[in-house]
């Protein structure tokens, strides 16, 4: 039987800092040399990116692309969380809202902020 050759994603994290504003800049060089990026700097909108979607197919898409990067099934997403396979499809395909709850009730499975399925 052959074995699996996904490779998952390179994990990465996001720093916030409060400081003065002066020493903005010179924090965000200081860290380059490093392998951090500026991230405002960096990321596009995601209007820009996939302008076929519409702010109603977001959730969806967000959950969609959440689950396939974490490598689990809707079936394995449902079990963790508590729900039918089917309301994952649901959810998936904007059929089904996603709610506050339920939203971070996946963010936890999918290890990403829940903010991003509302």
């Amino acid at each position: 039987m052959p074995g699996l050759t996904k490779n998952h994603p390179t994990k990465s994290i996001e720093l916030r800092f409060i400081g003065p504003v002066e020493k903005r800049e010179q924090a965000i060089e200081s860290l380059k040399p490093l392998g951090f990026m500026n991230a405002s700097e960096e990321y596009v909108s995601w209007r820009e990116l996939f302008p076929e979607h519409s702010d109603e197919e977001l959730p969806g898409v967000c959950l969609r692309g959440s689950r396939y990067k974490e490598g689990i099934t809707q079936k394995q997403l449902a079990d963790k969380i508590g729900i039918p396979q089917r309301h994952v499809s649901m959810m998936e395909n904007g059929k089904r809202t996603i709610g506050k709850e339920m939203a971070k009730r996946l963010g936890k499975a999918l290890n990403i902020g829940y903010k991003v399925f509302l």
